[in-house]
């Protein structure tokens, strides 16, 4: 079984070295837009480490994208989701960001453990490592995938995935009906018949297991965590959403073709699908 899943899921974004801040060269993305402008992708890295104990190790790592060509502060908010009160959108607002963000999970960690880290009777090493990764920009579409991992005590690692995609053409996130009017009924049949299109990579004594074998739940719900590319629309699920850990993260496509009647026109065109 995948007993190090969530290990091998951030392995992208972990750096073992304490090194405490790391600037990322600057990336230049051809946009694929009639318009054909450069669209420039940089990234602020923030890795550190505290020794609270002869027990206790505590990991801090985290990878955040900065976009210089994207100004609507309504999709920055967006992009920033999971990062409040961020106003300063540069490099070196994100990297200060990073840097209050790290010393207040070690003031937290180190204010929680005072009653029980004199207990601790062997070695552990918690960690908190966030990331944010360019999957994909295609028709002035943006897909970035968002992962975090963590571990603070207990049986294993926790991690987690989040799929947005931007318009930045006309500065939004991108909804469901944006790109289909099917039902989300329909959708559902289709997730559970097509549940092992892409294995997850589990195996047993017996060789791989398939997605459907795992499952927790009778109807896949529709997540909001999708993305696509010319052939299909995935839909990515985490550990534990909708099935055992041991499975770690799912994604299951669903074919243009299986959605064809209910793709929005304009999106449709944009994409330049074909069926």
């Amino acid at each position: 079984m995948k007993n190090m899943i969530a290990a091998i899921a951030i392995s992208g974004f972990i750096i073992i070295s304490c090194k405490k801040t790391e600037n990322s060269s600057t990336e230049t993305v051809v946009n694929d837009s009639v318009q054909a402008k450069a669209f420039t992708v940089d990234s602020v890295k923030v890795n550190d480490s505290l020794q609270l104990s002869d027990s206790l190790k505590v990991k801090y790592s985290s990878t955040m994208l900065v976009f210089p060509d994207i100004k609507d502060k309504t999709l920055l908010d967006s992009i920033y989701f999971g990062q409040k009160n961020i106003s300063d959108f540069s490099k070196s607002g994100i990297q200060a960001w990073l840097e209050k963000d790290k010393n207040e999970y070690f003031n937290k960690i180190k204010k929680d453990s005072r009653q029980w880290i004199a207990d601790m009777n062997f070695s552990q090493e918690w960690y908190s490592d966030t990331g944010m990764k360019l999957m994909s920009k295609q028709k002035d579409y943006l897909h970035i995938q968002y992962i975090w991992g963590s571990y603070e005590g207990g049986a294993h690692d926790n991690y987690g995935f989040s799929e947005r995609v931007f318009d930045v053409k006309n500065n939004k996130k991108l909804l469901l009906p944006d790109i289909t009017s099917m039902p989300k009924t329909k959708i559902q049949a289709m997730l559970l018949k097509n549940i092992n299109k892409i294995n997850s990579g589990t195996t047993d004594n017996n060789g791989a297991v398939n997605n459907s074998e795992m499952l927790l739940v009778d109807v896949i719900p529709v997540t909001e965590n999708f993305y696509f590319d010319e052939k299909n629309l995935y839909f990515h699920y985490s550990p534990y959403e909708i099935a055992a850990f041991a499975a770690g993260d799912i994604t299951i496509p669903v074919s243009w073709t299986e959605l064809k009647g209910t793709v929005n026109p304009e999106f449709e065109k944009r994409m330049g699908l074909s069926y």
